[in-house]
């Protein structure tokens, strides 16, 4: 990487090198284990003039997303917070029969599922091939393509401008954050509200949480930089909330520039919690690089020691901040034998890289292990529930972020 693909800048600093990895949703099947199988370098670095700190884009969108391995739906909280969000929208920008809602990266139709059942007039615009026929088969209508400003002119033209558009944890999955923020302003109303989630870049680096960092996401915001990134398209900042979503995400409320009007004060508050925090310095992101590494040395002793103790660790989850943590760590089928998942796409595949089987979640049950290692430990209270069972047999999980955490579960 040589040039900040937001402002141009060449003034690029390192934040934390993961070496290389294979993109995270490349799932297995048994027939590919013999094959090669490519890795890509994991390096974060920040722009020290735009304060965006981004991955090099080795990897393009249509390689990850064309065929896609996560299904929102499969989560139940991230269906309920979807359902709360379209409740309060809703309620906030007075949605009506009349109205008009985009989702952008809108998955298997988990959220506007919601907007259906109002009566609202939607569209979900995902470029995954299986996850939105799966959306359609639910009743979602969605059209299979990536955002750009093209794609965005053409929907206005064919559906009419959007009252409401929503990307929920897209905006960091895309290399052109300047076509990608046009496209919004194409398919929103000269009125209308765009409200973009994407994770936080100062709860990444307080919690340690760079299993988050994989080549999906090609850049992390703070506000300061979501700012500058809106402003690109032709969008403003109005309004934000912090999310517990993700370990920590922001709600974004941008209109155009015209129809914005001044910020909440909710905006300068974050932005002087960011400022605070470093974040507009080099200071702040320093010693970041030290406390991944010990995120590292404390999983792998934990899986050793049990290891020669005799007991038995396996996974809960195969979400793609796992394959990061999978890989980092060097954690193989010698340390955790499987791991299980829901998702029934990924049943019978292995974890790219360390090629660990995916099976499903009886699994645990039929082999009461003695500890369960939570992979997707942003679901913690979710899967704390779900697991709750381990106890019959007195078995604990395991979180390994933000810091090695071993639980005992209560029925």
């Amino acid at each position: 990487m040589t040039r900040c693909r937001l402002c141009g800048s060449t003034a690029l600093e390192s934040v934390v090198d993961l070496g290389a990895t294979p993109p995270c949703e490349s799932f297995l099947a048994a027939e590919q284990l013999d094959a090669p199988e490519p890795t890509y370098p994991l390096h974060l670095r920040v722009c020290t003039d735009c304060w965006l700190a981004q991955l090099p884009p080795l990897i393009t969108p249509e390689e990850t997303f064309s065929e896609y391995a996560y299904f929102s739906s499969y989560s139940s909280s991230w269906v309920e917070h979807a359902r709360v969000f379209v409740e309060d929208a809703a309620a906030r920008l007075a949605l009506g029969s009349d109205s008009f809602v985009v989702e952008v990266a809108s998955n298997d139709g988990y959220l506007l599922r919601h907007v259906v059942e109002r009566g609202v007039r939607c569209l979900g615009v995902e470029p995954s091939v299986n996850v939105g026929a799966a959306a359609r088969e639910a009743g979602v209508p969605t059209l299979t393509a990536f955002l750009s400003p093209e794609t965005g002119a053409a929907v206005r033209a064919e559906h009419g401008p959007a009252d409401l558009v929503v990307a929920n944890n897209v905006y960091a999955h895309i290399p052109d954050v300047i076509g990608f923020t046009k496209g919004l302003r194409a398919l929103v109303a000269d009125d209308g509200w765009v409200s973009i989630e994407v994770q936080h870049l100062l709860t990444l680096i307080e919690e340690n949480q760079y299993d988050t960092i994989y080549h999906e996401h090609f850049q992390y915001y703070t506000v300061a930089s979501a700012i500058r990134a809106l402003a690109s398209g032709g969008l403003a900042l109005v309004d934000v909330e912090l999310l517990p979503t993700h370990g920590g995400s922001l709600r974004l409320w941008a209109r155009p520039e015209e129809a914005a009007g001044e910020p909440s004060r909710r905006v300068a508050d974050v932005l002087a919690r960011e400022k605070a925090a470093g974040l507009q310095e080099l200071s702040g992101y320093t010693e970041f690089s030290a406390r991944v590494a010990k995120v590292r040395r404390d999983l792998l002793r934990f899986l050793v020691d049990a290891a020669e103790r005799g007991e038995t660790v396996v996974g809960y989850g195969a979400p793609g901040k796992g394959n990061t943590l999978l890989n980092h760590c060097g954690i193989r089928p010698d340390l955790l034998p499987y791991t299980v998942d829901r998702n029934p796409y990924k049943h019978g595949r292995y974890t790219p890289g360390t090629r660990i089987p995916i099976l499903p979640p009886d699994r645990i049950a039929a082999d009461r292990p003695d500890y369960v290692l939570v992979l997707p430990w942003n679901l913690r209270a979710e899967l704390a529930e779900q697991l709750a069972y381990v106890h019959e047999w007195g078995g604990r999980l395991v979180f390994p972020i933000p810091e090695l955490s071993i639980v005992e579960v209560e029925r």
